[in-house]
């Protein structure tokens, strides 16, 4: 137990890396990590199985800017574990996941409080002329911060068996969880705010108006809205793009 306790820390911590390393390979979708897990105590096919069922769970859920959602990468390997070492079926591991999941987007607030704190820190290294420290904070040790995250809980998941982790979750107070609760509600606007810092534009932003008022008042999901977005996007460079096409640039013999 205490090799497969490691093996399963080092796929975590693998997957954790993969969109802040190794450049975005997927790895860290449910469906793959769950595959490695399955790879890695000889069962491939449940691990399959489960992967499947959590990737289901997670198509809505995505990381845009500072938002933290529920941790599906942690919770995949800890619960399709579950599934394999104590012979239980998919279902039983998407019960595990639940409250893994919930500890991992608690883990990875903590995580993202810390490291903005980080960023100061090194923000003042390069206006000392320190760069060799600079470089340190956010190499090293954003690097180093992030595999402890992932390392430590799995290893004592699957160490100590997954009850630990549920009896974690239970016993973190209630005043601590409505703080991360609220952070976890502020942090999806930060990173919205943040986009829109880079992307709004004048032209931009009837359409950003257009799009919240539907959103409001329309009642249509997310799917609808997008397809909706998709039509309107798809008409205008129809219109536009046939307009433009009437327009010649001017030729630089006629301006002499």
């Amino acid at each position: 137990m205490l090799v497969q306790s490691i093996v399963l820390g080092i796929i975590g911590v693998f997957c954790i890396l993969d969109s802040r390393v190794l450049g975005r390979m997927n790895f860290e979708r449910p469906l793959i990590v769950s595959t490695l897990v399955g790879f890695a105590l000889g069962d491939l096919e449940k691990g399959l199985i489960v992967g499947a069922s959590l990737e289901l769970m997670s198509l809505g859920l995505v990381n845009i800017g500072a938002a933290a959602p529920p941790d599906m990468n942690m919770a995949s390997i800890i619960a399709t574990a579950f599934a394999i070492l104590s012979n239980a079926n998919a279902e039983t591991a998407l019960t595990i996941a639940i409250p893994i999941s919930v500890l991992g987007q608690m883990l990875g607030i903590l995580m993202r409080t810390i490291l903005s704190n980080l960023t100061h820190t090194a923000d003042t290294f390069i206006e000392q002329g320190k760069f060799h420290k600079a470089r340190r904070i956010h190499i090293l040790y954003g690097t180093l911060l992030y595999s402890l995250m992932y390392f430590v809980p799995i290893f004592l998941a699957i160490y100590f068996g997954t009850n630990l982790v549920s009896r974690i979750v239970e016993a973190i107070p209630e005043w601590l969880t409505d703080g991360l609760t609220v952070a976890s509600k502020i942090l999806p606007a930060y990173g919205f705010a943040l986009l829109l810092q880079t992307m709004l534009t004048k032209k931009m932003l009837p359409f950003l108006l257009l799009g919240f008022l539907i959103t409001a008042y329309s009642g249509l999901g997310v799917t609808g809205i997008a397809a909706f977005a998709c039509i309107v996007a798809f008409v205008m460079v129809q219109i536009y793009g046939k307009n433009s096409e009437g327009v010649q640039e001017p030729d630089a013999l006629d301006e002499l």
